[in-house]
């Protein structure tokens, strides 16, 4: 039969696309019933049969017998003689039956028809992959690297879902080579057109959190909450976290001996340099333990405005700063705190700015960045570590050393 010929492949399709028996068959009826209208007009009088098990379908159009000559509509009428070439003792008034061959459709509208099928069934499994993958938002997934793009990474998964890893969302000492496996969580999922764009990231603090979820076991089982992550990605990280039983020490249970527990995390981050704090809801003590490991000598808290005033010791700055200003900046995004750093007995000390005239303002931004924004903070330096820790030239660091020195014995002969 001409019908198993053209739907041999349902069965196929069930199988492949993993699509329950219901759905199938209310995708078949609607894509034949859509043929029907285009050729007859309507398709209220005819009834459908479909065994998508078997690849088998059938179509019945049902008329109602007229007399020879009254018949006004073709697809919901017959007249008697051409009924009784159906079954002779039919008569006026009575029912008829037909079933439709699908050639009868004209070859142009079963290549149309097959088209609408395989059509519809994509639609419905881009639908449910959505739906699977909108249930897995911030949870995370492993995927194959398959194409490496200047702006993304192409990943896919073992179902041969194409998952997206844009270059932003990568840390940035990620490097990736084809059929190696990737981490990460799925940021987002969005349909575009009818093609589900399923977004990973390794660079959302969600990630470094699910990552403790994974890996150590009492977070995993709810005995340490993660209270909050911040993070510059592949740089440093500062988690806080917390426990309801007195017998556990969060931090140590993160961090294990020597740090075994915590090292898989970081190696997975690209060696990110992870502070675990104890949480805590005391502003004070929060901000003395996010400011780790520099220690602090006292701290002015002003609520209203959100802002910390920190004093410390000349030489505990510029580990309250942290390289590039990571730890003060992430200190301040984890306690919500806008923190000032002022360094105690400087108070014949000189801003670095008020010499403004002298040096040039992207010089005395590089020398903020690692916290020294005072004359003394820099001169008790040394030359070659400040070639070290900062973008600036020996020459260019002797040239500053050398105004500030001449400041101070101006000051000191007047």
């Amino acid at each position: 039969m001409e019908n198993i010929a053209l739907i041999e492949s349902f069965s196929e399709f069930k199988d492949d696309k993993l699509i329950d028996r219901v759905t199938l068959m209310a995708i078949l009826e609607d894509v034949f019933r859509n043929a029907l209208k285009k050729k007859y007009g309507e398709d209220d009088n005819f009834d459908i049969i479909v065994n998508p098990d078997k690849g088998d379908l059938e179509i019945w159009r049902n008329r109602v017998v007229v007399a020879d000559g009254e018949v006004e509509d073709p697809n919901q009428e017959i007249s008697l003689s051409e009924a009784r070439k159906i079954e002779p003792d039919f008569e006026v008034g009575e029912d008829v039956s037909e079933e439709v061959k699908l050639i009868d459709l004209g070859r142009r509208s079963i290549l149309a028809l097959r088209q609408n099928l395989i059509s519809k069934i994509h639609e419905h499994d881009n639908t449910n992959i959505y739906k699977q993958f909108k249930e897995l938002e911030g949870e995370i997934y492993t995927a194959e690297v398959h194409h490496i793009r200047h702006r993304a990474i192409i990943l896919l998964d073992d179902e041969g879902n194409e998952i997206i890893l844009p270059k932003d969302r990568q840390i940035p000492s990620d490097f990736f080579r084809k059929g190696e496996n990737v981490r990460g969580i799925i940021e987002s999922v969005e349909l575009k057109g009818n093609k589900p764009a399923i977004i990973m990231s390794r660079t959302s603090p969600l990630f470094l959190e699910k990552l403790f979820e994974q890996e150590i076991p009492e977070v995993f089982d709810g005995l340490i909450t993660v209270k909050k992550v911040v993070r510059i990605p592949g740089e440093k990280a500062k988690v806080a976290v917390d426990s309801y039983d007195d017998r556990i020490d969060p931090v140590g249970a993160c961090v294990g001996m020597k740090g075994s527990r915590i090292h898989s995390i970081v190696r997975e981050l690209g060696n990110e340099n992870i502070d675990v704090i104890n949480y805590t809801t005391n502003n004070q003590l929060l901000i003395t333990r996010a400011l780790s490991p520099a220690k602090i000598t006292s701290l002015k808290i002003d609520e209203e405005n959100k802002r910390a005033e920190v004093m410390l010791k000349p030489e505990e700055v510029s580990k309250a700063i942290g390289r590039g200003g990571h730890n003060i900046r992430l200190a301040g995004q984890l306690t919500g705190y806008e923190i000032d750093v002022f360094r105690e007995g400087v108070e014949e000390d000189v801003e670095l700015r008020e010499f403004a005239d002298e040096i040039e303002d992207w010089v005395i931004e590089e020398f903020a960045k690692i916290g020294l924004d005072t004359a003394k903070s820099i001169l008790e330096q040394d030359v070659d570590d400040l070639v070290r820790r900062t973008d600036l030239e020996e020459e260019t660091i002797r040239e500053v050393m050398k105004v500030l020195r001449e400041e101070f014995e101006e000051e000191e002969n007047n």
